[in-house]
């Protein structure tokens, strides 16, 4: 009889001081060399797992597991239940959280050049476009108390400078539908529980004026419930989702695509070059590129060459 998903997760927890997500039994048992068990063809093993667990717990009397908590759910075995605290759940979030403060030690601001690198360099995002980014500094607007909900930390163009025939880019200027797309990136360390939704709308907030606004973050909780409510949101506000993988930069993913507006906000976009002077000069320069035919590569953030350098001294995940 084959190794089943279920004596998995019994191998995993017996081991396990504390209730663990499906996704962390998974996580351990691939660690311990236990996945490999397990005939499986599936493309997330995972969810079977989570999958088999859930039905066992809610319709076997004689399950060897409990289920600890919703949101993200986290399953123990019955027989050692007696060990577990009261308070077992709040205690695993807390250390959940003091883990999550500790793993990224470093600043927003030095994502940005894993963006810059990824938004130029991925084909899943560019497809095959040079897109260039610009960090925008909050510190510098005229205003203050609202700039990180009216200003995006990154911005992006992309001219078709190289791809487009001269007649073809001479004749788009006097079109009403213009070649030029601008982006909008909103970056944080972590999405989760905690801070998702402010996340998510304050992306809503500072990226309405562009063809496509965008999520950004390294770490995002691995929760099916969790997930699912982040793609739901990205569907129903357009807001993309971008998961960047300092340990494998070329492995980031576009998890949830923008959805792209035919149009520019332009009410938006000079009440953002009046506040500051960062977005004011970004515009100032495509135009600039966009009318002498040349990317001045110079004028916006530099693409790291050796990113995986950068990423081991500066990130040192």
């Amino acid at each position: 009889m084959s190794y089943s998903f279920l004596e998995l997760a019994h191998d995993v927890l017996i081991q396990s001081s504390i209730p663990l997500t499906h996704q962390e039994i998974w996580q351990a048992g691939e660690d311990g060399g236990l996945v490999g068990k397990i005939n499986t063809a599936g493309k997330t093993p995972w969810r079977s797992l989570g999958a088999r667990l859930y039905v066992d717990v809610r319709d076997n009397i004689d399950s060897l597991f409990i289920k600890i908590g919703s949101r993200p759910a986290r399953f123990f075995l019955k027989e050692r239940e007696a060990e577990l605290p009261k308070d077992a759940v709040k205690r695993i979030e807390k250390e959940e959280i003091k883990k999550e403060t500790e793993k990224t030690a470093f600043c927003e601001r030095d994502l940005h050049p894993l963006l810059t690198y990824f938004a130029y360099a991925n084909p899943a995002f560019n497809r095959g476009r040079s897109i260039y980014t610009k960090t925008v500094y909050h510190e510098k607007s005229s205003k203050s108390g609202y700039n990180e909900w009216i200003h995006p930390d990154m911005v992006g163009f992309y001219l078709p400078l190289e791809d487009w025939h001269p007649n073809v880019l001479e004749l788009n200027k006097v079109s009403d539908n213009n070649s030029l797309r601008l982006f909008s990136f909103e970056l944080k360390k972590s999405l989760s529980k905690r801070n998702y939704r402010e996340s998510f709308f304050q992306t809503v907030s500072n990226s309405s004026w562009a063809h496509e606004g965008y999520l950004v973050a390294v770490d995002i909780l691995q929760d099916d419930d969790f997930i699912s409510e982040i793609e739901r949101l990205s569907l129903s506000f357009g807001i993309g989702v971008i998961q960047l993988d300092p340990s494998d930069i070329d492995s980031s993913t576009v998890l949830y695509p923008a959805r792209v507006k035919p149009y520019l906000d332009w009410d938006t976009i000079h009440k953002l070059c009046e506040q500051n002077t960062d977005f004011e000069k970004f515009l100032q320069d495509v135009k600039i590129d966009f009318e002498s035919r040349r990317i001045h590569k110079s004028e916006y953030d530099e693409i790291v060459i050796d990113i995986d350098d950068y990423i081991a001294n500066n990130i040192r995940i």
